[in-house]
């Protein structure tokens, strides 16, 4: 566990004037971590944050377990708890929604829900999501769910604040109206993906359509082999971190870190990603 390289990490993203962070994400080397050093990851980040507001991710398919680390989350400063299906079992609907609610209800933070089927293996329907919604502690969404009209329909709904997971469709849920995005490629162009964040805000859909098409290929490249494997070699070629990951990951090949490094190099000459 490098602590030095993290607090460098956050202060690199907060001084790129990202709005918040998410600590322990499940998609990355979490489930390499044992409780102990998610920890320590947790109070490193908060205290490298600031006050910039910070989520914690819950992820797993042991209830109890999930209740236990739960309650230790209840103890921190954390914007909100940020939490998927749980995986590989693939409970039902009312199994989902009962799982969800009993999380808020034991949660001091409110609750972020992580819709992600490909790696859960079970497809949060719509109505389980509006239903979901209908809880008070219940406030947000990050959504991999793969179907832009399900996105826009919880978008319309207005009840959950819907955050982008999918870095290659972050564009596409902004203009549909999401809040924000929690993105991992963020992390290697933090800069240019806050510039298309603002443009979009802004209204200035010919520069967001800009920043898109030279984000694009950067995003497609990190995630060419298994994430966090190229973007922490990015963060290494930035002098950021160090590149070494936890198994079950293994290094990038020299031919992916090759192909991502050329994209940096080409969205470091376009001038409206600066």
């Amino acid at each position: 566990m490098d602590h030095t390289a993290l607090r460098l990490l956050v202060q690199h993203l907060r001084d790129a004037g990202v709005t918040g962070l998410v600590a322990l994400g499940s998609t990355g080397e979490t489930a390499a971590l044992d409780d102990a050093e998610q920890d320590a990851v947790l109070h490193t980040v908060l205290d490298a944050a600031q006050g910039l507001p910070v989520i914690a991710g819950l992820a797993g398919n042991h209830v109890g377990h999930l209740h236990a680390r739960l309650a230790h989350l209840n103890s921190l400063p954390l914007h909100a708890v940020l939490s998927p299906a749980p995986y590989y079992v693939r409970p039902s609907q009312a199994g989902l929604i009962a799982h969800f609610q009993a999380l808020a209800e034991a949660s001091h933070a409110p609750l972020v829900l992580y819709d992600i089927h490909y790696r859960t293996g079970v497809q949060m329907a719509l109505e389980t999501l509006l239903t979901l919604a209908a809880h008070a502690h219940i406030i947000g969404i990050k959504d991999c769910g793969g179907s832009l009209d399900k996105t826009q329909q919880l978008i319309a709904d207005g009840r959950l604040q819907v955050l982008s997971g999918e870095d290659a469709l972050i564009f596409h849920h902004l203009c549909l109206g999401a809040a924000g995005a929690i993105t991992a490629a963020a992390q290697v162009a933090p800069g240019a993906f806050m510039a298309l964040y603002r443009a979009l805000r802004q209204g200035q859909l010919p520069l967001a359509r800009a920043l898109q098409h030279q984000l694009a290929p950067l995003t497609r490249s990190l995630f060419a082999e298994p994430n966090p494997v190229l973007i922490k070699a990015e963060l290494a070629r930035q002098g950021l971190i160090q590149a070494t990951v936890r198994p079950p990951f293994v290094a990038g090949s020299p031919e992916a870190v090759h192909a991502m490094a050329t994209q940096m190099r080409t969205l470091a000459t376009c001038p409206d990603a600066s």
